[in-house]
């Protein structure tokens, strides 16, 4: 069988420096927000051009710590896409605010910016797109939006960290943006992992302190806060693979560039926006009859899986706290994506193997 990502691969390229850091972190003891964790902040504030960055325990906490700095609270509106990982609008419930889902771009699948105002009202306060598959979504179009009506942005780049939009990259295109470092994601340690992006100073204060339990001192709280700080030994992992991330993002790339290049012919491979580059945290197919083409895959060895098979607008734990108008473009994504193997490590004869199994089965 294929492994649909290898991070063992990746591991033995890097081990000796993921030991030492380990190591370090063993010898002086602080585990949580060590020195690690600011030398991570510093090195991904180098990497993105955004002014701050704030390591935190996961993506998902991120994107509420996100929200809880922005102030929203019950009975705020927010609009997101309903093709996205549930976190998206779990964080939003969380807060007691409405998530409000407006259709994707039936060509990228992340949302479509023409489709935002209508959505509006004055009860919003923010907008999130997702930047899914690990292409951003058209920000300059969704922070024009934002900007008319004084709201604010997140990104979730949980699938973007790496990924370019004219010439910028994710993480620093928006009001605040979250990543994660889930071990899958493009940048992943060995455990959750996250961070907030801003260049709001003020927001980044508030996104420190409410990752501490809301303190800006020690036992001194002026803001209701959460247990949300990144673990010192995630992030010394995440300083070793930093150092050959740039590497992976070129490997990413050209892995997806062929796998277009071998199928795009059969299938409906990634369409990559002229001002984006991809990181392809997954490579996703638009097929017909995908149940029968998984089950005919995985006879041959080759594994996928489905992100995501029911748009968020469907969701039982979101049904009755909000709201949407036409997502049948989400419906019919959800209904026809799949993706396969996909990580830096992929190799030429394998790729080569997973490409003639698919023809052999379309």
């Amino acid at each position: 069988m294929i492994p649909f990502i290898d991070l063992a691969a990746q591991q033995q390229r890097i081990k000796t420096d993921i030991d030492q850091r380990i190591a370090a972190v063993l010898a002086h003891g602080q585990y949580i927000l060590g020195p690690e964790v600011p030398e991570l902040e510093a090195e991904l504030v180098a990497f993105t051009g955004a002014r701050h960055c704030v390591g935190v325990s996961d993506g998902t906490t991120a994107l509420q710590i996100a929200l809880m700095a922005l102030g929203v609270g019950p009975g705020d509106e927010v609009i997101t896409t309903p093709f996205s990982f549930i976190a998206t609008a779990e964080v939003i419930a969380l807060l007691g605010a409405i998530p409000v889902f407006v259709d994707i771009d039936p060509r990228t699948c992340n949302i479509d910016p023409a489709r935002i105002e209508t959505a509006i009202t004055a009860k919003t306060r923010a907008i999130i797109p997702v930047s899914l598959y690990g292409q951003c979504a058209d920000m300059d179009a969704i922070n024009g939006v934002a900007a008319r009506f004084g709201l604010a942005v997140i990104e979730d780049a949980a699938q973007s960290f790496g990924a370019t939009y004219k010439g910028r990259h994710s993480c620093a295109l928006s009001t605040i943006a979250c990543t994660s470092f889930f071990p899958s994601k493009p940048l992943g340690c060995y455990g959750d992992g996250g961070a907030c992006f801003t260049d709001d100073d003020e927001l980044a204060t508030r996104m420190r302190e409410i990752r501490a339990h809301g303190q800006d001192r020690r036992y001194h709280h002026p803001r209701v806060g959460l247990n949300g700080r990144l673990d010192t030994l995630q992030a010394a992992i995440l300083l070793a693979k930093l150092k050959i991330f740039p590497e992976e993002v070129a490997r990413r790339a050209a892995i997806g560039a062929r796998y277009s290049e071998q199928l795009g012919d059969i299938a409906a491979t990634p369409h990559i926006e002229a001002w984006n580059t991809s990181v392809y945290a997954q490579y996703t197919l638009r097929v017909p009859n995908r149940e029968a083409l998984v089950k005919a895959l995985a006879g041959k060895g080759v594994p996928t899986a489905v992100h995501y098979p029911i748009p968020l607008h469907r969701q039982p734990a979101l049904a009755g706290i909000s709201r949407w108008t036409d997502c049948t473009g989400s419906e019919r994504a959800a209904a026809e994506v799949m993706s396969l193997p996909m990580h830096p490590w992929l190799s030429q004869e394998d790729q080569d193997r997973v490409c003639e199994a698919v023809k052999s089965c379309l």
